[in-house]
């Protein structure tokens, strides 16, 4: 008998699919299509004279290219894999989709064929945490935990190497979740704020986007909910839906007094929380919420003692000369940037600015005049953030010294030029790293890269 997979893979024999965009996640995706005989072509804008050998090598193996500028132009297709970067609006494929094209993803496919338990989490802060916290809780358990989506490795691949006894635990992003037709057994919603604005055409689609992660549950799926931001306070799942705050309101998971509670009972004390911040706490109490009935409070307990964190997410890199230096290049937000900032006692030497996707930083600024000593600014949203600043109330420029060094590399040098015994200087850009980068880790390696050659 065959499985979902099987069914599914051998459904597409005898049909054309374009795999748009040959990422990370789907040159995995590629080989698969080829493995059970599919016609694939695989759609990218980058030049043929700048493709790498494992696109050649996928070239070889059967898969017809199509690539450059105008790469989608003639296209044919009776499938198309869109890549999470590119809109669903997007007008070659819409152009397609007119013609009878079917749309889909990896990250669909994997829903519809996994025959495992399915937990997933999304938000605007916190996924990746709360998306590895509950990971860490479940294999702390003894359970067999896939952990992909957003982040990870590609889990279609993987599907045949799983059991139904086994749990996925995924990271979905808005762009993944802008067309999703399938939602998990649990469903986690961090919290939502103003993102990806660069992309999405307003608010309302990005928060659509998201609500896609419950919107097709049952009465018989979980939802979890931060009942502290107003947007998600607001949504109503079909099935059982538990709520966690901070802010003391009587809800599913609360915390009070330092304390963690989940349905009136103690659960774990935030003292007990390896990772500084209080965004940590929060991410804690969404993953109780979302692991209850399957980990018992002993291993999160054992989890938040010895979890200690994960990479650039206020990942501590080195400490010279008195000076701690943070990595916190996941935030390519200023509600990130904020919870970084609130995670130390002391004011910091602040390292922040990147690209612009069109987000207002006016929330930032007063937190900046709050937290920070000393604020150097690298990259396109530098002058944003500034004037955000300037334009405080409470901004004071002999407080507060502001130096503009244009790029990230200068910014880095200077901060850490000024730097003085006991200082904390901080990376937390609250913006993406696409106008010096290819994504938050790669800034994140190199930040670590000129700390440490300090």
């Amino acid at each position: 008998m065959q499985t979902a997979f099987e069914t599914y893979f051998n459904s597409l024999k005898g049909k054309k699919i374009a795999v748009l965009g040959l990422g990370v996640s789907n040159r995995p995706l590629v080989r698969l299509l080829l493995e059970f005989g599919c016609d694939v072509t695989g759609c990218d804008r980058t030049p043929r004279e700048k493709l790498d050998a494992e696109l050649l090598e996928l070239e070889t193996m059967g898969c017809k290219l199509s690539v450059g500028d105008g790469y989608l132009d003639e296209m044919e297709a009776d499938l198309l894999f869109r890549t999470p970067g590119m809109h669903p609006g997007n007008p070659a494929i819409q152009a397609l989709v007119a013609k009878g094209a079917q749309v889909t993803s990896e990250m669909e496919v994997f829903f519809e064929v996994a025959p495992c338990q399915l937990i997933a989490v999304t938000g605007s802060d916190g996924k990746t945490t709360t998306t590895t916290l509950i990971s860490e809780m479940l294999k702390a358990s003894g359970k067999t935990v896939w952990l992909g989506g957003n982040i990870g490795t590609p889990l279609l691949p993987l599907v045949r190497q799983m059991k139904e006894t086994d749990y996925a635990v995924v990271e979905l992003s808005s762009f993944q979740l802008m067309d999703m037709t399938r939602s998990p057994h649990i469903a986690v919603v961090t919290n939502l704020a103003p993102n990806h604005l660069d992309v999405h055409k307003d608010m309302e689609e990005y928060v659509q986007s998201k609500t896609n992660i419950f919107n097709f549950q049952t009465e018989n799926d979980i939802l979890i909910l931060n009942a502290d931001n107003d947007i998600t306070a607001a949504f109503t799942g079909k099935g059982t839906t538990r709520f966690f705050s901070r802010q003391g309101k009587n809800v599913h998971v609360i915390q009070k007094d330092g304390v963690i509670y989940r349905d009136g009972e103690a659960v774990l004390n935030t003292a007990d929380i390896l990772i500084p911040g209080v965004h940590n706490v929060e991410n804690y109490m969404t993953a109780i919420a979302a692991v209850e009935g399957l980990v018992d409070d002993e291993t999160v307990r054992h989890v938040a003692k010895t979890f200690g964190g994960v990479e650039h997410r206020i990942e501590l890199v080195r400490i010279k000369d008195g000076v701690r230096f943070y990595n916190d290049s996941i935030a390519s937000s200023p509600t990130r940037t904020i919870a970084g900032l609130r995670s130390f006692s002391e004011k910091v030497i602040l390292i922040v600015g990147g690209y612009d996707k069109n987000i207002p930083f006016d929330v930032l600024g007063p937190e900046i005049c709050t937290h920070v000593k000393k604020l150097f600014l690298g990259g396109a949203t530098g002058p944003k953030i500034l004037d955000a600043v300037v334009a405080c109330p409470e901004y004071n420029e002999q407080e507060l010294p502001i130096v503009d060094c244009g790029d990230f590399e200068s910014a880095v040098r200077a901060a850490a030029a000024a730097a003085e015994e006991g200082d904390v200087v901080l990376m937390s850009p609250a913006s993406a790293a696409f106008d010096q980068f290819k994504n938050f880790m790669v800034r994140g390696e190199f930040f670590k890269k000129l700390v440490r050659e300090l």
